[in-house]
């Protein structure tokens, strides 16, 4: 629960504070806005350090976005400006990646959870098709090269998280109303 700690300071810059509608970053360039939500790691660790937190929390903060880029503002960049020259580091956390299994199974986590809330129809297989893109990004973009986590492990993760999401989102029957009974 601390790792997003760092979000406090700028609450309504996060789509889950966002509940009256209004989105700040529809007024913002996008690497503004990339900024603004990659802070979150550093005001974070800012925060866990002045509380004293224990350098695992601070670790869990540290990681869990590892060297990822803000996909959403990255790539309305560059479809936005085709042509010009982007820094990526701009657009990108600065880690480190998880070096934990710990800290690789919340950084899965956190990222599988925030994609769930966006897919149209939770079917099983849009949510087994979400949870194999978001971990296998992950794994092509070298996230868990530090964390000693296997494959199998994480195959097992995986499965976890489909049959959490799933039970999460399965549609629910409709319960009949008792009828009154005739005297």
């Amino acid at each position: 629960m601390y790792h997003d700690i760092g979000k406090l300071g700028s609450p309504i810059f996060f789509t889950e504070n966002q509940n009256n509608g209004l989105n700040p970053h529809e007024k913002m360039p996008y690497d503004e806005s990339a900024q603004i939500v990659i802070h979150h790691i550093e005001s974070g660790i800012k925060m866990a350090q002045k509380e004293k937190l224990p350098r695992q929390i601070i670790d869990f903060i540290a990681t869990h976005q590892g060297t990822m880029q803000t996909k959403y503002f990255y790539n309305s960049f560059i479809n936005q400006n085709p042509d010009e020259d982007v820094d990526i580091s701009m657009f990108s956390y600065p880690g480190p990646t998880p070096f934990t299994k710990e800290t690789a199974v919340l950084m899965m986590a956190d990222s599988v959870e925030a994609a769930s809330r966006s897919l149209k129809s939770y079917t099983d297989d849009e949510i087994d098709r979400l949870v194999e893109n978001i971990i296998n990004s992950q794994i092509a973009e070298d996230q868990f090269i530090e964390a000693p986590i296997t494959f199998k492990e994480i195959s097992q993760v995986k499965d976890i998280f489909k049959q959490k999401l799933k039970n999460i989102y399965h549609a629910r029957i409709e319960y009949p109303e008792l009828k009154k009974k005739k005297k």
